[in-house]
């Protein structure tokens, strides 16, 4: 299944999001890790970064992609000239009218040009085709880029916080959810008030 397709400023390649394959397993893991070493230093403790392992990391992203465990599962991922530059990952919640937005990950170097934008107008269309009325998402308290992302597309915190045990410091994160827009619903409801 191919997403819909875009095309960048004159001269630019074409972009595009698409379901993950098995093939694009380390091309996941490479944007992963890049994005968290430049982007997440600060946030996520050294051991993680620095202990990082090409191969496990390739394996669960392959597994993810080929395996899941429902559904309700999905990875996408963000091209640019045929190449692996994001990616973003789906679940289902406790909750059967909302999905998590597990990750959404565009490598610094790509970023600005649409790409995650792209990724989060295709989680949610997949979503909405699933009767799925909301996405919600974790966020580091300290991310103030994603923050300012989300909340551009849309999106807010809804007061649900957690702490992640990361073994070296706690990782605190605040829930971000948005609406999906659901014309069929709205109207039904206008019918039958």
């Amino acid at each position: 299944m191919e997403l819909p397709r875009g095309r960048g400023p004159s001269g630019r390649a074409d972009v595009s999001v698409r379901p993950a394959a098995a093939a694009d397993a380390e091309a996941i893991a490479h944007v992963q890790l890049v994005t968290w070493r430049t982007a997440y230093r600060a946030l996520l403790p050294a051991e993680v970064l620095d202990d990082w392992d090409d191969d496990a990391a390739a394996a669960s992203w392959r597994a993810a992609v080929t395996t899941p465990p429902t559904s309700g599962h999905g990875v996408l991922v963000a091209l640019d000239s045929g190449a692996v530059v994001g990616f973003a990952a789906y679940a289902p919640t406790d909750d059967p009218d909302a999905a998590d937005l597990a990750t959404l990950l565009v490598e610094p170097r790509w970023g600005r040009r649409g790409h995650g934008s792209r990724l989060l107008a295709a989680v949610a269309d997949l979503a909405a085709e699933r009767g799925i009325r909301s996405l919600q998402t974790w966020v580091p308290e300290d991310d103030a880029v994603t923050a300012r992302f989300l909340d551009s597309a849309g999106w807010a915190p809804d007061g649900w916080t957690r702490t992640l045990d990361t073994g070296a410091a706690p990782l605190s994160q605040l829930r971000w959810t948005t609406l999906l827009d659901d014309d069929d619903h709205d109207d039904e409801e206008r019918a039958n008030p």
